[in-house]
């Protein structure tokens, strides 16, 4: 049994040698940003020029981008394809049965992921940021790509030329006796047309879009419970001195 987990272990590539055997590899921590406009913007811009050709966001209308600050004109200049209106819901064009035949399945509405993927290693944005941001080569996979946080992925790397090629580094470490690779970090193949680092920045700004995307009114919703908490803890101020009032004179 323990000769089987150590060889799983070296299958999926771990972060760290420390990290535990059944966590995989470890999720990044994604900025959380969803009150940076210009962050959700991009993303905004990334999402429809490269997920929507693919991934529908069925309960997201165009027009609720103006929410963070994209007008209305810009949303018809920049974000619709040419028979979408501004009013409609974010709906792929892709056609369902020759997804399935391309990928193994449709793929998924995105609409709700950055809350669905939520899970022991960190939250849907943790696993999103960290997805996007380990592709690599895989010349035995149908879509010649493979991906560290979702093995075997049937879903090829949209943001290839952005990122350009890498391959994963691996090293051998002693472990209870026996001999195993763990994941050391990347060797650039092939460059992008973005740096790593502007590659990460923009990963973010797709996983913060799709973090607001998830529920618009996220940060509407905190700052009022911030003052209704404020509000609550006046008014028991008001009702202790009051009950203390009342009862003052019963012994």
């Amino acid at each position: 049994m323990k000769k089987l987990i150590l060889t799983l272990i070296a299958a999926l590539g771990i972060v760290t040698g420390a990290q535990a055997a059944e966590g995989g590899i470890a999720w990044d921590k994604a900025p959380n940003k969803t009150n940076d406009l210009a962050s959700l913007q991009n993303g905004a811009k990334l999402f429809v020029n490269y997920c929507l050709g693919c991934h529908s966001a069925a309960f997201m209308r165009f027009n609720r981008l103006q929410d963070i600050g994209i007008t209305e004109q810009q949303i018809k200049d920049n974000l619709l394809f040419t028979t979408d209106k501004v009013g409609e819901v974010m709906k792929a064009n892709i056609d369902p049965h020759q997804a399935k035949e391309w990928f193994g399945a449709n793929p998924p509405d995105l609409t709700l992921v950055a809350r669905s993927r939520a899970g022991h290693g960190g939250t849907g944005a943790d696993y999103l940021y960290t997805y996007l941001r380990t592709y690599y080569r895989d010349d035995t996979k149908a879509t010649g790509w493979n991906n560290l946080a979702f093995p075997s992925v049937g879903m090829p790397h949209a943001l290839w030329e952005l990122q350009g090629d890498r391959r994963p580094v691996y090293t051998k470490i002693e472990s209870h006796g026996h001999e195993v690779e763990v994941f050391k970090g990347w060797e650039q193949t092939r460059p992008g047309t973005l740096t790593p680092l502007q590659y990460d920045q923009a990963v973010g700004d797709l996983v913060n879009y799709l973090q607001w995307m998830a529920e618009p009114a996220q940060n509407t919703r905190v700052r009022i419970g911030v003052w209704v908490l404020l509000f609550l803890m006046m008014t028991l101020v008001f009702v202790w001195r009051l009950n203390a009032s009342y009862w003052k004179d019963v012994k």
